[in-house]
């Protein structure tokens, strides 16, 4: 089995991490492997933030818990957050950042990174403490959250894998 495959099939979310910052060079190349992503058309409809200043870090994931109703960090106490948002104006803005956030969590396992994709980037910035983020950054136009991935290294084990469910594939021959 070639490196690659064994990367994606090795792949686990990290769900418990240490404080210490990923080294800038890592992260850079976890985003590299984002942009290069294919996207619908290669109209490249997605952005990424990268979020590792603690203050902005904790004030996306007190948003991203008050979606979910709870009092908690979402985001596991990882150091950094890759946030993807796309232009909506692009009819395949939620499939083309889906395949970045999968391409950066790719990345982060062959690089020996925890990762984990967190859902309510979408409410998440549709809120006007989440739009102003976006206007701070000059980010302008219509985008849309897809997703989070934290990064960060492992605190402790991975959870053990989980056993691929029946009938996940069908064969036309």
């Amino acid at each position: 089995m070639n490196e690659t495959i064994k990367t994606i099939l090795s792949r686990k979310s990290t769900k418990k991490y240490l404080p210490d910052p990923v080294p800038e060079e890592i992260l850079n190349q976890i985003i590299e492997a984002g942009i290069y992503a294919p996207t619908g058309q290669g109209k490249q409809s997605p952005i990424i933030i990268a979020v590792t200043n603690k203050e902005v870090r904790d004030q996306i994931s007190r948003l991203n818990a008050a979606v979910m109703g709870r009092d908690m960090d979402p985001f596991y106490g990882a150091p950094a957050v890759l946030v993807v948002l796309a232009n909506k104006a692009v009819g395949t803005h939620v499939y083309d950042g889906s395949v970045v956030l999968e391409n950066m969590l790719i990345a982060a396992q062959s690089l020996g990174v925890g990762a984990c994709w967190i859902h309510r980037a979408k409410e998440v910035f549709e809120t006007p403490e989440g739009k102003q983020i976006l206007q701070s950054l000059g980010i302008e136009g219509d985008y849309e959250g897809i997703g989070n991935c934290i990064i960060g290294y492992p605190d402790g084990p991975l959870h053990p894998d989980v056993p691929r469910k029946e009938g996940y594939v069908y064969y036309i021959r």
